[in-house]
């Protein structure tokens, strides 16, 4: 089989960039070819506003280019991971009118939110979730801060909708939970085409020890990953369990801050692969306190692969990823308290945890492999090459 895999890269590499690369080398270690195609948001600085927002609606150019890619090279199927807003949704018809299927990962909320994050101002939004004309998110400036880049970001979403893109252009969409489905269905996705796949791991880290009896924190340091939670509860809890914060992000001058005043807490600001592996392999628990809806969370997966079990806000695909006293345990969103009242079941609990190593180690096997993760993107693909045949 030959695959178009196709990505707007972020200017700040991140989770979806991992992901993307990761099932492209997958495609290739199952003897596939595959065809990459991206695009860089560093070129956004060379693009005037007043092209920039038309652009993201529809991008004459990259159209073009996904049409001869298909002429040249022919693929079977053509799977795009993030096209906003460089790539647009333009590509979409480009590859349909070559005859080639297309998939559609959903690593985000991008199609039913303007700031894809179903997050506004510290809290869960679902304002512009199904609206015809996202209004709110203008009004708010959730995109970027700014109402003109928001309008632009609603307009996409608005064009699409009336033109039915998301129905007619797109065969099969992979959502990574089922929590995310019920969310893009309620935006208007056609239920029947959206399939669960999670992310997974390209390497198998193996169990850790877990003798290193701290609390880990890996990820952005951004206001939705909930470290203001993160850091009330540790005032509650001290050197009971030390805490250890691994990330770089926007607040990292204030957890850096406030750290200093909280005992047990120590900031590592960004560390390597090897230095992050070692630090997840000795933790006694993964602590994750994200605030908004975490699409997914390659974080917890990593986590869970070493057997290391997590304690995590119970909403969003968090609470769909980490079984409640199986694999972890969960707490209410954005409540410290609660966080803290877990923090200490389990320091109290000490065989508990222990019960929940082994299990955890078993859910990764299970769910998030590289070869579980083959198996169900084959059936994707087998399912957006029929709704394409049967037009």
């Amino acid at each position: 089989m030959r695959v178009l895999m196709a990505h707007n890269l972020y200017r700040l590499a991140g989770g979806e960039d991992v992901v993307f690369e990761a099932e492209a080398r997958l495609l290739e270690r199952h003897g596939h070819e595959v065809v990459r195609y991206t695009v860089d948001n560093d070129d956004l600085s060379a693009i005037s506003p007043w092209r920039s927002g038309p652009n993201a609606v529809w991008n004459r150019r990259t159209y073009r280019e996904v049409v001869d890619v298909c002429r040249e090279r022919r693929p079977d199927v053509a799977h795009f991971h993030n096209t906003f807003p460089l790539m647009s949704p333009s590509v979409y018809f480009a590859a349909r009118r070559s005859g080639v299927p297309v998939v559609q990962t959903l690593h985000n909320y991008r199609l039913i939110c303007p700031n894809a994050l179903l997050f506004r101002q510290g809290r869960v939004c679902e304002d512009c979730v199904g609206k015809s004309f996202a209004f709110p998110g203008i009004f708010h400036s959730c995109y970027r801060g700014s109402r003109s880049a928001s309008a632009a970001a609603a307009a996409t979403m608005a064009f699409h909708r009336l033109r039915r893109t998301w129905s007619s252009q797109v065969d099969a969409y992979v959502a990574l939970t089922e929590f995310a489905k019920g969310k893009f269905v309620a935006g208007g996705l056609p239920d029947e085409r959206i399939h669960i796949k999670p992310n997974f791991l390209e390497e198998d880290p193996g169990p850790g020890s877990g003798d290193g009896r701290y609390a880990l924190f890996v990820g952005r340091l951004a206001p939705e990953k909930g470290l203001r939670v993160l850091l009330d509860a540790w005032t509650m809890i001290g050197r009971a369990m030390p805490l250890k914060i691994v990330g770089a992000g926007p607040e990292e001058p204030y957890v850096r801050s406030r750290a200093a005043d909280v005992p047990g807490v120590e900031v590592l600001g960004r560390q390597d692969k090897a230095a992050l592996r070692e630090l997840t392999m000795a933790a006694g628990i993964f602590v994750f306190p994200s605030t908004w809806y975490e699409p997914f969370g390659l974080t917890v997966i990593e986590a869970l692969a070493t057997g290391l079990p997590v304690l995590a806000s119970a909403h969003g695909s968090a609470a769909e990823l980490v079984e409640e006293a199986v694999t972890g345990l969960h707490f209410r969103p954005a409540d410290a308290d609660d966080l803290a009242a877990k923090v200490h079941r389990v320091l109290q609990e000490p065989d508990l945890l222990a019960s929940m190593r082994p299990r955890c180690r078993e859910a990764y096997l299970r769910r998030f492999t590289a070869e579980a993760n083959y198996d169900v993107m084959m059936r994707v693909y087998g399912a957006a090459y029929e709704v394409f045949a049967g037009r």
